[in-house]
Formats: C-alpha cells, structure tokens, sequence
C-alpha cells in the first residue's frame, strides 16, 4: 500500500468524511479531532512508521511523548481519545486488520470540580456593564441566556433569531452533532434580549448576518473568543477571584439547578448530555456545597462562646 505524506492526507479527507457523515460531528468537534490525529502522524512520521502499521507499542510512546513535552493529563486522554476514534475509523474501513488502541491506557487524572458562580456573582458582573457603551445591553443579554438557558459558548454565538419563540418561553438550540433541543428560557432573559434588540435594530448588519441574534459593532455575529473576553473582563471589573468563562455560567446553570430539585434526567436533556454520566458530576458539586452548609450551620459544629 502507498505510504507517506499523500497517504496520509487520503486517510485524513475519509477520515473527517466520515466523522461529518457518520458520526454527524460539527465543523469545531471534527477540527478538534483532526488536530489529534495529526499530532499522532507528525510523531509517528519522525519514527519514520506508517500509521497503518502502528503497534501497540508504538501508540504507547506516543502517549509518553506528549507528557514528555509538558501536555496535562486531562489533555493527553482528550488527545488518545482522538486516537482511538481515528483507529476505529481505520479498523471500520478497512485499511487495518486489528485496533491497536484496545489496550491503550490514558494517564490517571484526579476529578475536577468545576467552577460555579453564586447568583449574588453573577448580578455583579451584570452590575459592572456599563450600560450607556453600544454594547451594553447585549453584554448582559448574553450572560443572562448563559445562565438562565444552560449553553455552551458555540451554541450561544450561533444562535438565531428564527430559534426564539420567546412567548412561547424556549430557545431552539442546535448542540453537538448536530442535535437540536428546546430549552425554556427564563423571564430575566428574556426581557434582557428586548432590550439588545431595541438597540440591535439601528444597528448597520451585514448582509448574511441578519439572523443572528448577538452582532458585534461592525455588524456581524460574534466568536467564542469575543465572548471569552468579555465575560473574563467582566468577572475582574466585579472582584471575581475564581477563574471565569463562558463554560463556567452553564456549570453554575446546572448546579442551580440541581441545588434547587431538578431531576438529573431533566438537566441532561437541558445541557444536551449524551451521557447521563457527563451530568453527574454535578452531583459532586451538589455534594460538595452541601457538606459546606452542614459545617457551617449544624449545631455540633458551631463553636459557642459564654
């Protein structure tokens, strides 16, 4: 079989077909992937080995490659789980005979608790908008429908106007894999995205961009890294010690939600988990913040002074 850069270029273009078409991946997750598979191939071509002819061995000094050049343990499990897709894909085609990823084993990492907002927090990064800038009330549209509604940061810059049915109280969300859910959204929120609105309709768009629903100042629909940005500043101009982003909102979102009684099954389906097991490790936080409150307000642990 023809080996080299060229064939390994075949093997990425069936690959990221396959990823679209099969796995109904969108343009960010199946990038992600491919940026795996080609830190794979880069260090695979400087031991002079074909992908196709990996070992076990092989992939396992791979892996040690990547704690050798500092990568985390968290980022080297994302990195061979990219991998092991990419050796599926090749057993399922045919171009390989045995999955040399059966017995490829991730470094131990410790879990992580991610981190949330209180409610008094994030009314004082809204409180820390100024509102007379032309930015204002979106700045502060947008926290409140990543708070109140749950989403990731894709999902919020790709939303459109003809995905609100605002009187009717939910958003249509498209999230990974392509897969569309409805979300309530709340009163706050709404009333928020009024007024952006009031203020989005003397705004000068450019043609394509008509249907988003948050614009920049030039008239187009925002990134991922404006809102990063934005919401970081945002959390220092209120004091926030804690490491803040747009991810954080939806942590504290569902964490709201489960301190206050939601089923876990209720805010899978509203964070679009597939996994009932990505959900719960919002049950550990839960936990967490529970065992805080028995600290400070149980009466054998409250010291009593005469």
């Amino acid at each position: 079989m023809e080996t080299g850069k060229k064939t390994d270029a075949n093997i990425l273009k069936s690959y990221r077909r396959y990823l679209r078409l099969q796995k109904n991946y969108t343009e960010n997750t199946l990038d992600a992937y491919l940026r795996d598979v080609e830190k794979l191939l880069l260090y695979l071509n400087g031991e002079q080995k074909n992908p196709l002819d990996a070992t076990l061995e092989d992939l396992q000094h791979f892996a040690a490659s990547l704690h050798d050049i500092g990568i985390g343990p968290r980022s080297q499990c994302r990195i061979l789980s990219g991998v092991r897709s990419f050796y599926r894909f090749l057993l399922l085609d045919g171009y390989i005979d045995a999955d040399p990823t059966e017995l490829l084993e991730s470094p131990q990492i410790g879990e992580h608790l991610p981190e949330v907002l209180t409610v008094q927090e994030i009314d004082a990064m809204e409180a820390a908008i100024d509102l007379s800038k032309p930015e204002g009330h979106r700045n502060r549209a947008i926290i409140e429908v990543l708070f109140s509604c749950g989403l990731r940061v894709s999902e919020l810059v790709n939303l459109h106007l003809s995905d609100l049915y605002l009187d009717e109280g939910f958003i249509r969300v498209m999230g990974k894999g392509r897969k569309e859910r409805l979300v309530p959204i709340s009163p706050r929120a709404i009333k928020e995205l009024g007024l952006w609105f009031d203020d989005r309709r003397h705004m000068l768009i450019k043609r394509g961009e008509e249907d988003y629903v948050f614009l920049n100042r030039r008239g187009s629909h925002l990134t991922r890294v404006m809102i990063l940005i934005m919401i970081k500043q945002l959390a220092a101009d209120a004091g926030i010690q804690k490491t803040v982003s747009p991810h954080t909102l939806r942590h504290s979102f569902a964490t709201s939600l489960l301190e206050g009684g939601a089923d876990l099954r209720a805010i899978q389906a509203m964070l679009g988990h597939e996994s009932i097991g990505t959900t719960e490790i919002y049950t550990h936080i839960d936990t967490t913040h529970l065992r805080e409150e028995i600290l400070q307000h149980h009466p054998r642990n409250i010291k009593y002074t005469d």
